[in-house]
């Protein structure tokens, strides 16, 4: 959980709660089934994981909401969430930390359907201070990729 008198910055957590306004906005367009990383206190969703679950050992459904702890895991989480879209056909809206340095970020989210950066820094939770890094939403759809693949193909072809 995160500590609101001061563990929030430092690495007493990984754990950081999505702002509600950006959920609801997010759920609005995508109607959210499942929250994959949440506690009792902060999910996002009526059906979540837990930790004590372990939403990586869990099979997803429907449309789901990501907000991973943002520590060592983090690239786990994001391949799940990669490969859920991929080989299930799901759909998976993720709220990351923009790490573009990482091999995480090249090895999945390189690959999303669609990247949305975040203007500015989010406040977590119900902290006064904004994060002290930038944040982005990943959508990882099966459809999508699929989508881009033939645009690829015919921009491709209509160039040779």
């Amino acid at each position: 959980m995160i500590d609101m008198q001061g563990g929030m910055f430092s690495s007493k957590t990984d754990m950081w709660e999505t702002p509600q306004d950006l959920f609801d906005r997010l759920n609005q367009e995508f109607h959210f089934d499942l929250d994959v990383c949440a506690t009792k206190e902060n999910t996002k969703c009526p059906r979540f994981f837990s930790p004590q679950d372990d939403g990586l050992k869990q099979v997803w459904f429907g449309c789901c909401w990501m907000n991973p702890p943002y520590g060592k895991t983090i690239g786990q989480w994001v391949q799940k969430a990669y490969e859920f879209a991929a080989d299930r056909g799901g759909t998976v809206v993720c709220l990351l930390p923009a790490r573009t340095d990482t091999k995480w970020w090249h090895d999945y989210c390189m690959k999303a359907a669609e990247i949305r950066f975040v203007s500015g820094r989010l406040k977590f939770g119900n902290s006064n201070n904004s994060a002290p890094f930038p944040s982005v939403i990943v959508i990882f759809r099966s459809y999508d990729s699929k989508m881009k693949v033939k645009s690829y193909e015919s921009v491709l072809r209509k160039l040779n």
